[in-house]
């Protein structure tokens, strides 16, 4: 199929020019095969919007039927692309998406098909602070992703789970969309409706620590507070990464 062989084009490019690893290339596409030579995967255009079918409500139940198909490595524009007829990009919008890219494999900016009608990164410093704290958050992170791509690689365990991957006797978790674990160890419920300051999630039985708080639970439906910049994260209280995740609340 088309996809497949795109792919395997791109990769066997890099391969030959020694920039396997080094340099990264991405694809929307995909069928059968394409996940042996596909080195990253992105949402497509999605649309500058709140929206379940193509805004930025739709990119985590992407990120995990790709996932489920064999594409460990997701990603997506942050604050979208598509801009039609009255359909902007919000500030609010931007920075709920950073807030969100912040905790996958891959963040990135995008402009959108039309600039000058959208929010941007350095619309203003407010927006350049928040840019700087979650890249930062991102960064910082790094080894643990690093360990998580490696594990990809290895066995094909993708970065961005599904919950019943690890939690396979919690029926609940099957049918859960719009949270994902970043590795086996970090719980990330994005904010994805508009004009929100507390968010209602559910955790799997295990002892979680809220990332910003520093608050333990233990499992259930819960409702915690999320203003813009402390998405809904929580780590694994016993995971080897846990010092790690604990200096998050300090950036």
């Amino acid at each position: 199929a088309w996809p497949a062989l795109w792919a395997k084009c791109n990769y066997e490019a890099l391969e030959e020019t020694g920039k396997l690893g080094e340099i990264l290339f991405f694809m929307r596409a995909g069928s059968t095969g394409s996940q042996k030579y596909s080195t990253m995967m992105w949402a497509g255009d999605q649309n500058v919007d709140w929206s379940l079918d193509d805004g930025l409500a739709s990119v985590v139940p992407a990120a995990l039927s790709l996932a489920m198909t064999g594409h460990g490595l997701h990603h997506s524009d942050i604050g979208g692309y598509t801009t039609l007829f009255e359909m902007k990009r919000s500030k609010e919008l931007l920075l709920r998406w950073c807030d969100f890219s912040a905790f996958t494999p891959m963040m990135r900016t995008h402009e959108g098909n039309r600039p000058g009608d959208n929010w941007q990164f350095d619309g203003d410093a407010e927006t350049i602070a928040h840019f700087a704290r979650m890249t930062t958050v991102f960064t910082t992170l790094k080894p643990y992703l690093k360990e998580a791509v490696a594990l990809n690689a290895k066995s094909g365990l993708p970065v961005m789970r599904p919950l019943f991957l690890h939690y396979e006797d919690d029926a609940q978790t099957y049918s859960l969309k719009y949270q994902y674990l970043l590795g086996r160890d970090i719980l990330v419920a994005p904010v994805h409706e508009e004009g929100r300051s507390d968010w209602t999630l559910y955790l799997p039985e295990d002892n979680w620590v809220h990332a910003w708080t520093g608050e333990t639970f233990h499992g259930g439906e819960i409702t915690v507070e999320a203003p813009i910049g402390k998405p809904p994260v929580f780590y694994r209280a016993d995971s080897e990464w846990a010092a790690l995740f604990a200096s998050l609340k300090n950036i």
